[in-house]
């Protein structure tokens, strides 16, 4: 693997809950006066926030039965500062890009009579019911198919899947390691980085929960399997029989589709696949229209940035488990032949 040491606009921030600091530093292309084109790792509904923001302009819901707070979105974010601090203490690490959607209007009380349009600033409340953060570890970082890839940590909380009406109780977060594709700021993410629940009571738990997943990502593996993509390829027909078969399969008899590999992705998703097959300048088809299996992957993770944050990190694992099936039934050998066949 190769460590790309860059160290240009740097900035120290400390963590409130610990006494180790984060080197934040902005991407640089190591070799090279360009910069990539910074891009959303996830679009849909969402609009990017600062930590500030969350932690001066939001409030933090709580369990409406006995009043105790939830973790909130920014003691997550930290959770993982201080996870990466430990696990790599000698990299650099940028500032947490975090994306946030849903948000959860109020007011205080002193303003429970106003009409909406005369409400003043500081008599508006508002929390961001989901939330999605990636922290980049640029010193990190291996090149596919050409395509740099980047070290990253990241996480997901919705507070849609707690239900704050009761007493307070185990709290669940989604939270991975993986990688980024700084061509398309698309996420790469295999099963063993990713934990789809984590139910923890306590930010202890939290960040003991994180580095046991930071620990225990098998890199190597991960890199080596992609690096395998570029190798394996479908013919113009065999893709149009994949986009087919994946509009194909949500409509399926239970019984049958009961028989098959997941595919999470929805019709729309599927749709945008087939129009970036001719139309994406990164992933697209080659002058005899087959396409590797690299591209393929990155039209997945392409596609699945329209989905929602809750739905957004199970759908990106579910394309990289998709994609090795491909690889196998190219092979021959794989319950995946069915959307090949």
């Amino acid at each position: 693997m190769e460590l790309v040491s860059t160290n240009r606009r740097t900035r120290t921030v400390s963590s409130d809950n610990s006494n180790e600091s984060v080197e934040l530093i902005g991407i640089e292309v190591q070799g090279d006066s360009l910069q990539y084109q910074q891009k959303p790792f996830i679009e849909a509904n969402t609009q990017e926030v600062s930590m500030l923001e969350l932690k001066n302009d939001c409030i933090i819901p709580v369990f409406s039965k006995d009043n105790e707070r939830t973790i909130s979105h920014q003691e997550f974010i930290e959770a993982a500062l201080d996870s990466i601090c430990s696990a790599y203490p000698q990299h650099s690490i940028n500032a947490p890009e975090i994306r946030v959607s849903h948000q959860i209007k109020g007011r205080t009380p002193d303003a429970i009579h106003k009409p909406a349009k005369e409400l003043l600033d500081h008599e508006r409340t508002q929390y961001f019911e989901r939330m999605a953060f990636i922290i980049r570890i640029p010193s990190i970082v291996e090149t596919v198919h050409g395509n740099q890839l980047s070290l990253i940590v990241g996480g997901v909380r919705a507070y849609n899947h707690e239900n704050l009406y009761s007493k307070k109780s185990m709290e669940r977060f989604k939270f991975f390691i993986g990688f980024q594709n700084m061509v398309c700021c698309n996420l790469c993410v295999s099963t063993d980085g990713f934990k789809s629940e984590v139910r923890v009571g306590s930010f202890a738990e939290l960040k003991s929960s994180m580095m046991e997943l930071i620990q225990t990502y098998q890199m190597e593996q991960h890199l080596l399997a992609m690096k395998e993509f570029p190798n394996y390829g479908l013919s113009e027909s065999q893709f149009a029989q994949l986009i087919g078969k994946c509009r194909l399969y949500n409509y399926l008899p239970k019984g049958t589709r009961q028989g098959l590999p997941d595919l999470l992705l929805n019709d729309g998703q599927i749709s945008s696949m087939a129009k970036d097959y001719y139309l994406d300048e990164s992933f697209c088809r080659g002058e005899d229209g087959n396409i590797n299996l690299w591209n393929v992957f990155n039209l997945f993770t392409s596609a699945n940035k329209s989905s929602y944050i809750d739905t957004f990190l199970d759908r990106n694992t579910n394309a990289f488990n998709f994609t090795l099936g491909l690889k196998e039934a190219i092979s021959g050998d794989s319950d995946y032949s069915w959307f090949l066949s």
